[in-house]
């Protein structure tokens, strides 16, 4: 049995099965994938929950942008948090911050509490934090399962020099999950500079839509401009290679 776990950022139902079909151990399933990603529909996470075998982690995100939430949005995730569980998934993943730059305590114990007997993954609200390294003493002492990080870089693969401290600090206590760019390119490098063992990937292609009659003077996202006629979805090929790559390294 492989010490690795691979999680994959599925976009959608289609992506999760793509998932499963590659191999991946669980899926983060998220709506809003140009903005992070945000909370799926409570449909979307039921008809997920009924066709995976393997693990579901939802994202507990209200809306894009910085992780300062109002006591609204706050309620709103504890909501998602128990509309989540009634579905049957297996995690949570959140993260919440002060205005400067720590871990929000109060707000995470609260959300915490909402979230008891679910694995909780803290994201990458920890790679805009101001301290890293404090940062997960805290959310160690929160009774988080896992933090999903790039080394506070644009990929984990740049961030290579902090997630290798962090992996060293955290010494067991909690699971680092790489994530951000990982791929069949660079997983092992990543691997083997840090002595991870857990990655979070999307192995996503473009998928061009069916549409034939296509009205370019109309953009559903008003002055956001964005391709409406491809989409981009997990492939189980890529997510099987990606492993795979991992497995078969000579660096071990």
């Amino acid at each position: 049995m492989s010490k690795y776990q691979f999680e994959i950022c599925a976009n959608s139902i289609e992506s999760c099965l793509a998932a499963q079909a590659g191999g991946a151990d669980r899926v983060e399933l998220c709506a809003g994938i140009p903005e992070g990603g945000t909370t799926p529909s409570y449909g979307e996470i039921a008809v997920a929950r009924e066709v995976l075998d393997i693990k579901l982690h939802v994202i507990i995100r209200p809306r894009g942008g910085d992780f300062l939430y109002s006591p609204i949005e706050i309620k709103t995730m504890s909501a998602d948090i128990e509309m989540a569980r009634k579905t049957g998934v297996d995690g949570v993943v959140l993260g919440c911050l002060t205005a400067t730059g720590d871990i929000n305590m109060p707000v995470m114990k609260e959300l915490m509490k909402a979230a008891e007997g679910l694995s909780v993954t803290f994201h990458r609200a920890f790679d805009v934090c101001r301290n890293p390294q404090k940062a997960m003493e805290e959310i160690i002492d929160l009774g988080c399962d896992r933090i999903l990080t790039s080394g506070q870089q644009a990929t984990a693969e740049a961030g290579i020099p902090l997630l290798k401290e962090l992996h060293a600090q955290a010494d067991g206590r909690i699971i680092l999950l790489a994530g951000c760019g990982v791929n069949e390119e660079n997983i092992a490098h990543i691997a083997s500079q840090t002595g991870i063992e857990e990655f979070h990937f999307s192995a996503r292609e473009k998928r061009i839509s069916e549409m034939q009659y296509r009205n370019p003077a109309v953009s559903m996202g008003g002055t956001v401009q964005i391709d409406e006629y491809s989409r981009q979805i997990t492939t189980a090929e890529r997510v099987r290679n990606t492993i795979a790559e991992l497995a078969t390294s000579d660096w071990r």
